[in-house]
């Protein structure tokens, strides 16, 4: 068994016992709307409520796949709700954004992986705000070229995958997952329409080696990825895949000045960093 490791000074964010009340929190219960900021115990949900942002979590709670890293809740699924798209635009012209984030679970029982729910959420997001910037988080869709382009024809600003960690890694980490599927995702994204910027993101402290994540990240850059992120792994429970190692800072800085000499257009690498974290901010570095 692996020994776990105290967390270091720079990772002890104190979260409250119970959500505080405030308007993103009300119109996320009154809508009955999932969030990946509280699904996946994200250490920064607290920061992005009070700023009036959140990361909608589409197609349910629960994820088909067993990812031995990932907090969010493992079946039954339920049917996607065809209310959804809706309710989630109406909440995202409430809190008057101005750059949405949408995620997803993984549904490998959809034929289309949930594509068509997700852009049909995009669609009805741009139907009311046709000048709202839209990130969509999404899942490998099983490899389904179909899917990938329904939601890139959607209108999406930016299409991020996360690629979690290095190949190596995939069998315990990502066991139903495939590192060349989701690279070839990101390189189909890149190269449907340069409008849309391609994303990816990773963890680290799974028990890979830093110069493995440096040639993960150039793998990324070789398919056209323009923007990256980099966190610090942080295990949900005892029965989750356990952290091999913290890194330091130090060494986070180190990662994003090589991802930013190899061309990627931004870079986000820091202990508590995750992929939806600050995304806006990251989207305009493209931009430049």
């Amino acid at each position: 068994m692996t020994r776990r490791v105290g967390k270091p000074p720079w990772l002890r964010v104190r979260m409250p016992a119970t959500l505080p009340d405030s308007p993103v929190l009300e119109r996320i219960r009154n809508r009955a709307l999932c969030t990946v900021c509280v699904e996946a115990h994200c250490p920064n949900q607290m920061h992005c409520f009070q700023r009036g942002t959140a990361a909608f979590m589409l197609l349910g709670p629960a994820c088909t796949r067993r990812c031995t890293f990932c907090a969010v809740e493992k079946g039954p699924v339920r049917a996607p709700d065809p209310a959804e798209p809706e309710r989630i635009a109406q909440a995202v012209e409430e809190m008057g954004l101005s750059y949405s984030v949408l995620t997803m679970v993984t549904r490998d029982d959809l034929p289309d992986g949930g594509a068509a729910h997700v852009a049909r959420t995009v669609e009805a997001i741009r139907k009311r705000l046709p000048d709202l910037s839209v990130e969509v988080l999404i899942s490998d869709l099983g490899g389904n070229r179909d899917a990938l382009r329904r939601i890139l024809d959607a209108g999406v600003d930016v299409l991020n995958h996360n690629v979690e960690t290095v190949a190596r890694l995939y069998s315990k980490v990502r066991p139903q997952a495939d590192y060349r599927r989701s690279l070839e995702l990101l390189e189909r994204a890149a190269g449907h329409n340069p409008r849309v910027v391609t994303k990816s993101g990773l963890m680290v402290g799974l028990g890979e080696e830093l110069t493995e994540v440096v040639a993960l990240m150039q793998d990324l850059r070789n398919v056209g990825c323009r923007l990256v992120t980099a966190g610090q792994y942080l295990s949900p429970s005892e029965h989750h895949h356990p952290v091999v190692r913290y890194v330091t800072p130090e060494a986070f800085q180190e990662l994003e000045r090589q991802a930013l000499a190899m061309g990627f257009s931004g870079a986000a690498c820091a202990p508590l960093v995750r992929s939806s974290y600050e995304a806006q901010a990251l989207f305009q570095t493209a931009r430049l």
